[in-house]
């Protein structure tokens, strides 16, 4: 079945609010495209003028974290009904440095792929292996574990709206890239995956981007590959380049 492309760029720690609403007015009209979903993955303080800036285009905002709880004392978090009443279309979830610097374990990320089906959140869920994992040849495993534990008791409905971002830990902000051979057989594994814990139907529905250092030189190889939708994109998110990588 034919898939959606889905292109989102996780700006992590970058742009305060007027620079990020600066960037939104720079990338305007290179992002525009009618057959791809494009998602800018912001920092919370950037929201507000992020979601106000994008408005009459193709742009959907979305966040980079949240927190399971609707409200209370959590100082410093924000929740996922104020990312809504914001504007706010999709949120990241177990991005490796959430995972790796955070402490976050699937257990939180489980609750939080819940939560975000539950107030109307689209999750963008992370999933991949480190270097060690990779060259011991259990990256597989690894990466079963992770959305076995990261989907437990999730729906298959919910599911076919979910977005599925393979990241290699080893690829990200290090300039090393996947190969596209190497990122298809990894999305791959995840669809089939997706299959064994659901449906063919469900996996055929499921949207699976690739992160790890996609550029504008390699985007059009990696976007060519059968289960590779789209792609979660870091650095290059914050340049021109991202609407290259768009229409690629």
């Amino acid at each position: 079945m034919a898939r959606r492309r889905i292109i989102a760029g996780n700006w992590k720690m970058n742009m305060t609010p007027s620079e990020a609403v600066k960037l939104v007015a720079e990338l305007k009209d290179l992002v525009k495209n009618d057959d791809v979903d494009v998602v800018y993955c912001v920092p919370a303080i950037d929201i507000v003028p992020v979601v106000e800036a994008v408005k009459g285009t193709n742009v959907n905002v979305g966040a980079e974290n949240f927190y399971i709880e609707d409200k209370g004392a959590f100082t410093g978090e924000i929740s996922a009904p104020m990312l809504v009443d914001a504007g706010v279309k999709y949120v990241i979830m177990g991005h490796s440095e959430r995972r790796d610097i955070f402490g976050e374990n699937d257990i939180l990320i489980n609750a939080k792929v819940k939560k975000a089906f539950a107030t109307g959140l689209k999750p963008i869920l992370c999933c991949g292996e480190s270097l060690a994992l990779r060259k011991a040849g259990t990256y597989k495993e690894w990466i079963e574990r992770q959305i076995t534990w990261d989907l437990d008791g999730v729906t298959a409905d919910q599911v076919k709206n979910l977005v599925i971002a393979y990241e290699p830990i080893w690829a990200i902000g290090t300039g090393e890239t996947a190969t596209a051979d190497q990122a298809q057989e990894v999305c791959g594994f995840i669809r089939e995956l997706i299959a064994k814990l659901y449906d063919d139907a469900t996996a055929q529905a499921v949207r699976i981007q690739y992160g790890g250092s996609m550029n504008a030189g390699n985007a059009a190889e990696l976007l060519s590959k059968p289960d590779i939708d789209g792609g979660l994109i870091g650095g290059a998110s914050l340049k021109p380049d991202f609407g290259k990588i768009v229409n690629a």
